[in-house]
């Protein structure tokens, strides 16, 4: 079985009751959406990942006001050559704010659309399961700095 770990920094940006997300292929092709964010290089800070992710993801630069938490995910699926790949994701996940740059969509990288979405319509996008727990993390702002939601 390989073992894979990644760790990853993400963005809960909110203004005007509207988050920023942005949009992924998603696994067999049906869309969704996801924080910006995503991994970080070897020797990277976190905090350098998040800003760095959200620019090329969303075209905006952003200033982290805070660290909401930490989300971990691990699981089992089948990779190639029929060998199972054991998947543990540390997700680092910040509070930030706009502070320059203008929205557009990436070109050449894991996702191909971003967009402000009302807080409200969330329940009828398909979102990933972090956006969820970030936006517990983000309203409840726990002590522990760990959101678990109900199907855990």
């Amino acid at each position: 079985m390989r073992r894979k770990l990644r760790v990853a920094a993400y963005a809960v940006c909110v203004r005007d009751g509207q988050v920023l997300l942005a949009r992924s292929p998603g696994p067999g092709g049906t869309p969704e959406w996801v924080l910006p964010g995503g991994g970080m290089e070897h020797g990277e800070d976190p905090y350098d990942t998040v800003v760095r992710e959200v620019e090329e993801e969303t075209g905006y630069r952003i200033e982290l006001t805070g660290l909401l938490g930490v989300d971990s995910s691990h699981r089992r699926f089948p990779g190639r050559f029929g060998r199972t790949v054991d998947h543990h994701g540390v997700r680092l996940v910040y509070e930030g704010r706009v502070v320059g740059g203008e929205l557009r969509y990436e070109v050449g990288g894991s996702t191909d659309m971003a967009a402000w979405q009302d807080l409200d319509a969330l329940p009828g996008l398909n979102t990933v399961r972090l956006v969820d727990v970030a936006l517990r993390l983000w309203r409840e702002r726990p002590a522990a700095g760990r959101a678990v939601l109900a199907e855990e």
